[in-house]
């Protein structure tokens, strides 16, 4: 099979999903492409680690939250295992009930939130300083030991969580949407006492988002926008507030970040060796192949993904992508009058094409 007949046999393998809109005004590619592939050479995202509390003995060795109510516990000082003291939850702080006992209705004590668990929080009044109780996220809410403000996975965010205020029971972990997400999390890393309610950039979105329905309660425009919608301030161009790549990706980016183990979406060999592999070097045939899948025939015009090529052509080393770039900047102005036909294409750019092949690296 000849040089000519085995591209076009190439390019007509594949589609990739469209990304950009592509012009019929394709004179540009060549400058496009350039731009491309000397932008996404590197990759980006945090990548300071988190310090877990529980290993540098940030989180107490009490028993408190083991499931069993002895020694000093009572409902004041351990609901976790002790169960909530009576009339807690019922939307007003009165009686006996405080802060460390009742943090729902007399909302969080204030040392909550600071990083450190001492007494008296324990998981049951100040998960974001504490964790989570081992008991929450197993999708009931134990009405006993459980409430909004120790556990909204199983329980539901707490009346006030979505107000726009960060205040009473809402913390980083149990009202992100109000509160913002704690800190730590969006480092791409899915660690203890993150989880995907309070952390989905981090966690991913729980399992019940992306089902079409927006379950009150449990989800919101923040921590589930493929079900709720966008949240009002998203799509003004700036992350700002609660903004996270999870909640508005459209102002915030891809949650995406190098190094963290995974190959997340955009990320390459190319932008990120660390986690999706080092790039094996490719010859001409092979990036034009891979650049022609980054093309949707079925639009029209025809659409491209300028990420998508980028980081094809970026796999050639500087003669392959100077070659590329000819045959492209040929080829595409070719695509209204050739009707999609790359023999047509491939007729007109013949000399092209044959550079193209007869570069070596």
């Amino acid at each position: 099979m000849g040089t000519t007949s085995r591209l076009s046999l190439l390019l007509r393998s594949g589609r990739h999903r469209p990304g950009l809109f592509f012009s019929a005004r394709a004179l540009a590619w060549s400058a496009l492409v350039a731009a491309a592939g000397a932008g996404l050479g590197a990759g980006c995202g945090r990548t300071e680690a988190w310090e877990d509390p529980a290993a540098s003995g940030g989180w107490p060795s009490a028993a408190c939250g083991d499931g069993v109510c002895d020694g000093a516990e009572d409902c004041g000082s351990c609901a976790p295992d002790c169960g909530l003291c009576q009339g807690c939850g019922d939307g007003a702080c009165d009686g006996a009930e405080s802060c460390a006992s009742c943090s729902s209705d007399c909302g969080v004590c204030g040392a909550c939130g600071d990083g450190a668990c001492a007494t008296p929080e324990n998981c049951g009044n100040c998960a974001s300083d504490c964790g989570l109780c081992p008991s929450c996220g197993d999708g009931a809410c134990d009405e006993a030991s459980e409430s909004c403000a120790s556990c909204p996975n199983d329980c539901g965010p707490c009346p006030s969580c979505g107000d726009g205020v960060c205040g009473g029971a809402d913390t980083c972990l149990t009202c992100p949407a109000d509160c913002g997400v704690c800190e730590g999390c969006g480092d791409g890393l899915c660690t203890a006492p993150e989880d995907c309610s309070s952390c989905a950039p981090d966690c991913g979105a729980c399992a019940s988002c992306g089902n079409g329905v927006c379950n009150v309660g449990l989800e919101s425009c923040f921590s589930c926008p493929a079900d709720c919608g966008a949240c009002a301030s998203c799509g003004d161009g700036a992350c700002s507030g609660t903004e996270t790549c999870a909640s508005c990706q459209r102002d915030c980016g891809v949650c995406s970040v190098c190094p963290n183990g995974v190959c997340e979406s955009f990320e390459t060999c190319s932008n990120c060796p660390a986690d999706c592999g080092a790039c094996e070097p490719a010859d001409c045939l092979e990036v034009i192949t891979c650049a022609s899948r980054c093309i949707d025939l079925a639009q029209s015009p025809p659409a491209f993904s300028l990420a998508c090529v980028s980081s094809c052509v970026s796999r050639g080393c500087a003669d392959v992508q100077f070659f590329v770039d000819q045959v492209m900047t040929c080829a595409l102005p070719l695509l209204p009058a050739c009707n999609g036909d790359f023999d047509c294409i491939q007729e007109q750019c013949a000399v092209e094409v044959a550079a193209c092949i007869g570069a070596t690296c």
